[in-house]
């Protein structure tokens, strides 16, 4: 048996995915994890922590020694877990053949195709806004959108849209001390698996030109249910707090604001910028099937890891200045989206709902201004933003 070798953290160097006040402005104790102990260990939730760029994209790179079928969760991490067909809890050889299956369902043209129906439902929603003096960024327009989007490639029923919205919000319910483990998020879990198992055996005896139908063509019934679920919850969730993250950074600085009102050609590189600056799903988890040395560490085995893509985001090693947000910014890979088998597949249709997005809310509002007062910051042990951005409008 290995045992862990581990440099004692000094006493006031702290971190867990679990402590709101340190998620409200982590940004300081992510940069002295880096510098001061770059393989962190927590022992009070048994977990090391990897936050440096590097050794995020490297551990990301190696699925064969940090696996994800143990769960990528810390709540739920653990020797015995096992959820067959769920892509993001899969490793190889499995992982592969799934994932060509569904990547085949879920094409660069279907997305691309999408473009003139998120267009549109921008047009709709903020079209609305105006003239209105003020509205809930998120809750009227950043939370909708996705929402409507996935629905709408899903084959969802635009009257069940609220529902299920609804049950991804009870999903990322969180408690004191258990985190997303408990009754409310399980139930909304449970509920949601069921809508989407029963629309997809629906698609078993009429299929229709949407993905569900793609998906139960490719996959089981229970692959297509893990996916699907995966699909609505994640494309719904992250997408929301990116925008949620737009209207909030974009108000901290102004003047990079007014750079993509004179020049939307920097939209798209302003979502990357967004993405490596505050990363909607700033923590992920893998298990390691070997020991692993990294900086004179040793961690064992059987170990929970988390890597901070957050703070990857925010590493001076990789980024100049990185504490600085900046449109301009030469365009270069973050981790926000994962990287090597892993890649979030739904980073295009994410890429084109943010450009659009911004695309469109800078053509009605150029200026605008956040009632701090009033946000409502969503914090679980992977997804860090807001709920709710109130913002003023002239």
């Amino acid at each position: 048996m290995v045992r862990p070798v581990a440099l004692d953290a000094p006493a006031d160097l702290y971190w867990d995915p679990f402590d709101v006040e340190l998620d409200r402005s982590p940004y300081s104790v992510w940069k002295r994890l880096r510098d001061e102990m770059p393989v962190y260990r927590n022992e009070r939730f048994d977990f090391w922590a990897l936050s440096r760029y590097e050794d995020v994209a490297a551990a990301s790179r190696d699925p064969h020694t940090f696996l994800s079928g143990h769960g990528t969760v810390l709540e739920i991490m653990g020797p015995e877990l096992r959820r067959p067909g769920l892509i993001i809890f899969t490793d190889p050889p499995d992982h592969g053949p799934l994932r060509a299956l569904v990547s085949r369902a879920f094409t660069p043209r279907r997305t691309a195709e999408l473009e003139e129906r998120v267009r549109s439902i921008c047009t709709e929603l903020l079209d609305a806004q105006i003239g209105s003096g003020g509205f809930d960024y998120v809750a009227d327009f950043g939370a909708q959108l996705p929402s409507r989007v996935i629905s709408a490639l899903l084959g969802v029923p635009g009257s069940d849209r609220p529902e299920v919205l609804a049950l991804i919000d009870r999903m990322f319910h969180i408690e004191p001390g258990v985190g997303m483990v408990n009754d409310v998020s399980f139930g909304a879990s449970i509920g949601l698996h069921d809508y989407l198992a029963g629309q997809l055996r629906e698609r078993l005896t009429r299929p229709r030109d949407d993905l569900l139908s793609a998906l139960v063509e490719e996959l089981s019934l229970e692959e297509a249910t893990g996916f699907a679920n995966l699909l609505v919850s994640a494309g719904t969730e992250t997408v929301g707090k990116l925008l949620g993250w737009a209207a909030v950074v974009l108000d901290d600085f102004p003047d990079q604001r007014r750079r993509l009102v004179e020049q939307p050609s920097l939209i798209p590189g302003a979502v990357e910028e967004l993405l490596r600056f505050e990363a909607p799903s700033p923590v992920q988890g893998r298990w390691t099937a070997r020991a692993v040395t990294l900086h004179g560490v040793t961690i064992p085995a059987g170990s929970k890891v988390i890597m901070l893509t957050g703070s990857a985001g925010r590493d001076e090693r990789r980024y100049p200045e990185p504490d600085r947000f900046d449109v301009g910014r030469p365009a270069d890979q973050h981790l926000s989206f994962g990287v090597g088998i892993h890649f979030c597949l739904g980073a295009a249709l994410a890429r084109l709902e943010g450009r659009v997005a911004l695309e469109e809310t800078l053509a009605r509002f150029p200026a605008w201004s956040v009632d701090r007062d009033r946000t409502v910051r969503l914090h679980t042990s992977t997804v860090r933003g807001h709920s709710k951005v109130p913002i003023l409008v002239g």
